[in-house]
Parts: C-alpha cells; structure tokens; sequence
C-alpha cells in the first residue's frame, strides 16, 4: 500500500512523528539502515478509522526514502517488510511481542478514542449540514409551464425531495428525478422539476428532507412583486376598458333610439 494513498478526511487521524511512540522504534530502525553521515527522510504514518457502522481499524506504516518499508499488522502482532532491506529490522521487531501488543492497544483503543473525541468538538464544522436555502422558480418554454425546486449546500449527499399538490405528495411517475451534483466545497446541490398548467403554480409545494435538518422545508412559487403589480394593472385597464365600452353602447344605443322617434314627426311650412 501506498503511503501517498488518500483516506477520509472526515472519519480520519493522521498522527504524524508521535515521538513518545515512535522513537523508541525508529532510532533502532535508522541504526539498522546504516545511516551515518548521508542525508536520509524516515515518513512514520499511523493511526486510525472510526466507520459508519462504529467499527474501528488502524494502520502504522514506516517509510524510508520515499519508499514504503515497513507495516503492522494488528491482527497477527507482526511488521511486514515491503522492502529487502527492511527485512532484518522485521525480524527483530517481530520478537518483541510485548512492544506489539501496545501498538495493537493504541490503534484499536487509544487512537479511536481521540479521534472521537476530536470529532465531538468538530461537530460544528464536520457534521451534518442541511440545505441553506430551498427555492422555487417557473420556467417557460415552447413545451409548456414548469416549476423547479432547488436545495443548496447540504452534507451529505443524500436528500428527499418530493413535490405537494393542495399540500399532498405526487406520484413519482408524474415527477422528474432529483439530480445532486457537487458544488466543489464538500456540499451539494440538488433540484426538482414538474410541469404544470398554467395558473396553477401556486398549488405545488416543494419538501426538502435532510439529516441535517430537524424538520422538513418547504417551498413554493411565488410571484415578484413587480410581476403581481403589472398583472395588477392590466387587470384593472382591462376592467375600466369594458366600463367604457358598455357606457359607448348604452350612449350609442340610446341616440338611435331618438333619432328613430324624430322621424315620426311631419313638418310643414308656415303660411
């Protein structure tokens, strides 16, 4: 295994160089390599992973050069040698089993203990973070009307989102999937989308559920208020269009029904 190889970051603690650990092993280690007057680089990586499943396991790893050299194995209390020049080293720590049970102790209690402990006062940062903002907005397009429903930043990834009509849960074939994608800061996002008649967007409500939020969010489409004052005034032209003309036809109607009545008269010329 690689020493460059990369690990959770979020269920991961990499304690590096713990001298009161390693020294007593890795002074030995570096007499045994031969190092007198070159320059060389010894890497100790250790420590340990706590999984969803609250199952821990550890690693100790030693690297010479660049190179792996040496690891653990808790399991069977020995080192393994990656190399053949860590082969002597191997052997002789393999004989000090007292030496190998205290590294077995700490990688699978000492170790997973910090790390929880870390992780407690992480919480804040670490933890669970449900959508910052749900929204919902109307598209129009040659095909028809449609509302679109968006999540944004929540961790992790998982997320429910389902439409309401007259607040009651839709069929999933009358709605297309969610889709989330990440957003390149550990968070994602996600959106919904449903097509509608018009004149009825404002009977869809958007949930959003989350393991970050104690409680569903809700959403729906409502109209700008520039856009409810537009509609407000063409409604109210509209209205004031029809007065006028039923006032025109009455006016119009009654000027014809006099003039019909001027025609019964006769005149006659004056003697």
């Amino acid at each position: 295994m690689s020493l460059s190889a990369g690990l959770p970051v979020r269920l991961l603690l990499l304690l590096l160089l713990l001298l009161w650990s390693v020294a007593p092993q890795a002074l030995p280690l570096l007499t045994k390599l031969g190092v007198v007057s070159e320059s060389h680089i010894l890497q100790v990586v250790l420590g340990c992973e706590v999984h969803e499943d609250n199952s821990t396991s550890g690693f100790w790893r030693y690297g010479y050069d660049g190179q792996d050299h040496l690891e653990f194995c808790p399991k069977t209390l020995n080192w393994s040698a990656a190399e053949p020049g860590a082969w002597a080293t191997k052997v002789e720590w393999d004989e000090h089993k007292i030496r190998a049970k205290q590294n077995r102790d700490y990688l699978e209690k000492d170790c997973p203990e910090q790390l929880k402990q870390l992780l407690e006062l992480g919480r804040g940062v670490l933890g669970q973070q449900g959508p910052t903002l749900v929204k919902v907005t109307r598209r129009w397009a040659s095909t028809g009307t449609s509302l679109r429903c968006q999540a944004l930043d929540f961790f992790p990834q998982n997320i429910t989102m389902r439409w309401l009509k007259d607040n009651q849960p839709l069929d999933a074939k009358d709605v297309n999937p969610e889709n989330v994608l990440p957003n390149g800061d550990e968070t994602y996002q996600g959106w919904l989308t449903l097509a509608v008649a018009p004149g009825d967007e404002t009977r869809f409500t958007c949930q959003v559920e989350h393991p970050g939020l104690d409680q569903p969010l809700t959403a729906s489409w409502e109209p700008l208020q520039s856009q409810a004052m537009i509609i407000g005034i063409i409604s109210g032209v509209t209205v004031c269009a029809i007065f006028l003309v039923g006032i025109l036809f009455l006016i119009l109607r009654k000027r014809k029904a006099s003039g019909g009545t001027m025609g019964g008269y006769v005149l006659t010329d004056c003697e």
